[in-house]
Order: structure tokens, then C-alpha cells, then sequence
């Protein structure tokens, strides 16, 4: 489940990032994916925890 949720997390928040970031310019939508998918990533490890134990 942690790896699954942790998966949705990093690709959603990598879309939005990269949504919002590219209304500025390619590097911007370049850094900003990378770190909403790491925040992403990290909020699907968190529920997962969350929602098993």
C-alpha cells in the first residue's frame, strides 16, 4: 500500500508541478515537477502510514 499510494502521490504532485511551472518556462516547470513529486511522494508515504496502521 506505501508503495502504491506513494506512486499517486509523486505522479500527481509531479503533474501539478509541472502544470504550474510551465506557465513560466520549461526549467521552471522542470524544477518545480521535481519537487512536488519528492512532496508528492512523501504525502503518499504518509497516508499510506496513516490509513494501515
Amino acid at each position: 500500500m506505501r508503495k502504491l499510494l506513494g506512486w499517486v502521490g509523486a505522479t500527481v504532485g509531479g503533474s501539478l508541478g509541472w502544470w504550474g511551472g510551465a506557465r513560466v518556462g520549461v526549467m521552471t516547470a522542470v524544477c518545480a515537477s521535481a519537487v512536488a513529486t519528492g512532496a508528492g511522494l512523501y504525502l503518499g508515504w504518509w497516508a499510506a502510514e496513516r490509513l494501515v496502521d
